[in-house]
């Protein structure tokens, strides 16, 4: 019986030819990629296994221990390259070592290109979640969710779970202590309370069988920072038509906020009111730093239906179908009428699906920040994407485009 990987797929075996890590979203039906894997105890005929057969193209490559566990994975535009830097004993970095010295198993993965690489590398790592791995791992990456709710007063909070019940959820997110400043700036300026649940809440238009004087638990509302339920003064419309308007900040639909304090920053400023000004942009920076992020979530899930097309070292085109910010699934671009048709059917098919969940999860978040990433640093690529109507085009007339940019 063949040794079994963690996941319990048999794909990882001692022979020095290597038929992958198992399936792929990324490598088209029925394609097996070419690898290699060697079993050693030292890391000199690692070194040789590299040196004599490690090709330099795009690739993955896993290391596993004595127990074969997958310890750690990792991507490279040039295979041979990057796993020699593992056995430069002056240059390499410590954790580099580390790794060698508890592997037993060395094997790779060819990919098609080096966008493929970086796929296959976060897909492999989610599966196999190996210990020496942090980026790409489920855990390490603290995703938080800012929400708007918790009745009878709703207010802005962060939780690493929304429940569904909330007036409104935004994320994931990361940098708590920047989302905690943000949080803070947010309720300030809209007013909405931030204390705990525990605390008795009161609103103006509520009757009560006993009136009574209530005092302000915090000095929140003296500050006029929080419009005081605690207190019973204000009316339930009131503090709905501000959590409302901090909704529509959150949705991106109105930006007074930035506008209006930028303005005065301004205006204090030329005023020589420094210690003003600097107070302002205080409150502006964290503000901002929210709306940014929040901005990019809302653009990366709208950016529409795209084919990557990335040319091999072989010449040969693959098809990258990007659905929702994400890569749903890949297709050699097809050059004979069978296959021209065959692949529109699954451009047709392919594009109806849903793209994981409707909206980013702490699931989906790094495959989305992965592809956003790409076509920052290489605008090129960007600039070449086609439509997916284009890419149907392209399957009906046989038109063909060179790959680059338009």
């Amino acid at each position: 019986m063949p040794p079994r990987t963690q996941d319990g797929s048999p794909q990882l075996f001692e022979a020095e030819f290597f038929a992958g890590f198992g399936a792929s979203r990324f490598r088209p039906e029925g394609e097996v990629p070419l690898g290699r894997s060697l079993r050693s105890r030292g890391p000199e005929r690692f070194k040789e296994f590299v040196r004599t057969k490690a090709p330099r193209t795009a690739g993955v490559y896993g290391m596993l221990d004595a127990k074969r566990r997958v310890i750690y994975i990792g991507k490279a535009k040039n295979l041979r390259s990057r796993l020699l830097s593992y056995f430069r004993l002056l240059s390499r970095h410590p954790k580099a070592g580390k790794i060698i010295d508890h592997t037993r198993t060395l094997m790779w993965e060819e990919t098609h290109d080096e966008f493929g690489a970086l796929l296959r590398e976060l897909e492999l790592i989610r599966r196999f979640r190996p210990r020496y791995n942090v980026v790409g791992m489920p855990g390490p990456r603290r995703y938080v969710y800012l929400c708007l709710g918790r009745s009878p007063a709703p207010y802005a909070y962060l939780t690493r779970e929304p429940t569904g019940k909330e007036t409104a959820s935004y994320g994931p997110l990361v940098g708590r202590s920047h989302l905690e400043d943000a949080l803070r700036r947010l309720n300030d300026w809209f007013r909405l309370r931030d204390c705990s649940q525990r605390i008795p809440l009161m609103f103006a238009d509520q009757p009560e069988l006993f009136p009574e004087d209530r005092a302000a638990k915090c000095l929140r509302h003296e500050l006029n920072a929080c419009l005081g339920p605690c207190t019973g003064i204000g009316t339930r419309a009131a503090y709905q038509k501000n959590v409302r308007a901090a909704k529509a900040f959150l949705d991106g639909r109105d930006r007074t906020v930035l506008d209006d304090l930028t303005g005065s920053m301004l205006q204090a400023s030329a005023e020589l009111r420094f210690e003003k000004a600097s107070s302002l942009r205080d409150k502006l920076v964290p503000l901002t730093w929210l709306d940014e992020r929040l901005t990019f979530l809302r653009n990366a899930r709208r950016a529409g239906e795209f084919v990557h097309r990335a040319a091999g070292p072989d010449g040969r085109i693959l098809w990258y179908l990007i659905h929702r910010g994400e890569v749903v699934a890949t297709v050699r671009e097809p050059v004979t009428a069978e296959a021209k048709q065959s692949t529109a059917r699954f451009l047709q098919h392919a594009y109806a699906l849903p793209a994981g969940e409707t909206e980013i999860t702490h699931k989906t978040v790094d495959s989305v920040l992965l592809v956003n990433a790409w076509f920052r640093r290489n605008p090129d690529d960007k600039a070449a994407l086609l439509t997916r109507d284009e890419a149907l085009l392209m399957c009906s007339t046989g038109c063909a485009i060179p790959v680059g940019p338009k």
